[in-house]
C-alpha cells in the first residue's frame, strides 16, 4: 500500500516541474529504483493509471530503470553484486557489509509536450 503514497509523490514532483516548464502534457516519466528497494513497478503503474486520470500526466508512460545491488565488505573490503536480499561477503564470509548501491529511488526525468 505504501506504493500509493510513493506514486502520489511522483505525481506531485512531475506536476510541479511540468508547470514550471509550461507543459501542456507529460508524456513520459523516468524512474530509477535500486534492486533492494521495496518499490514494486507494477504497483506504481497500477496507482499511476488511477491518480493521473484528471491531470496532464494522464496516459503518460512510466519507465523503470533498475540499479543492481552492490555491497562492500567492511572486514576485507571486497565489493560484490547481489540479485536481492543481503548476503555475506563471498570472499571472507563476513556479514558486516555496507550497501553501496541498490536502495536508490528517484524521479530521473520527465518528458513533456508544450
Amino acid at each position: 500500500m505504501h506504493e500509493l503514497v510513493v506514486t502520489e509523490n511522483i505525481l506531485d514532483i512531475a506536476l510541479k516541474h511540468a508547470k514550471q516548464a509550461e507543459a501542456r502534457k507529460v508524456t513520459d516519466i523516468h524512474l530509477v529504483i535500486g534492486n533492494l528497494s521495496s518499490i514494486i513497478d507494477d504497483s506504481i503503474s497500477f496507482y499511476w493509471d488511477i491518480i493521473t486520470e484528471d491531470t496532464i500526466c494522464h496516459q503518460s508512460k512510466l519507465h523503470f530503470k533498475r540499479i543492481p545491488a552492490e555491497l562492500e565488505c567492511l572486514d576485507c573490503g571486497e565489493t560484490y553484486s547481489i540479485e536481492s536480499g543481503l548476503s555475506p561477503c563471498p570472499k571472507c564470509g563476513s556479514a558486516k557489509v555496507k550497501v553501496i548501491h541498490g536502495e536508490e529511488f528517484w524521479l530521473d526525468s520527465i518528458e513533456i509536450e508544450k
